[in-house]
């Protein structure tokens, strides 16, 4: 019987985690769509589980860390994986109206020392997608491909070579 594949799992998180977070950069660099607050919250797990996901393998395949760490690290990239797919579907759920967002995600503020006393300015909102397709916005294809993949990369965690 052969062992558990752990590094490849945290890979597969951690390479789509990469890959969403260069596809949200992409959107908002080449797209132009201004990323709001709920946005930014999607990236942060995406970076984390890319870190611990690819770095994990890499160290692994050198042969830098044994399996025991690989079996540490790869169910926390595919947990950041989670958590940013969570925060999707929250966000998704805003957009819709289903509930509640943060009250600072709407409307505009006033910049503090601002050279004309009140600027205005416009605050990318939360509960409005800038963006769709299919009737999902990219914080629903957001939790749709963290969910998805993460329970590949759960099954795959558990398979035998």
């Amino acid at each position: 019987m052969r062992n558990p594949n752990p590094a490849r799992a945290g890979a597969l998180a951690g390479g789509t985690s990469l890959a969403l977070l260069l596809g949200a950069l992409l959107f908002q660099y080449i797209g132009g769509l201004s990323p709001c607050e709920m946005c930014i919250w999607q990236r942060w797990p995406h970076g984390i589980a890319a870190f611990l996901g690819l770095g994990g393998y890499l160290l692994t395949r050198n042969k830098q860390i044994g399996a025991g760490p690989a079996a540490i690290l790869a169910p926390l990239a595919i947990l950041s994986l989670i958590i940013s797919g969570a925060i999707g579907v929250f966000q998704a759920g805003v957009e819709w109206g289903w509930w509640e967002g943060p009250a600072h995600c709407t409307g505009s503020g006033y910049v503090p020392g601002a050279t004309t006393g009140f600027d205005v300015f416009n605050v990318v909102r939360c509960d409005v997608a800038e963006w769709r397709l299919m009737g999902l916005s990219l914080a629903g294809y957001n939790a749709l491909i963290s969910f998805g993949i993460a329970g590949l990369s759960m099954v795959l965690a558990r398979s035998k070579r």
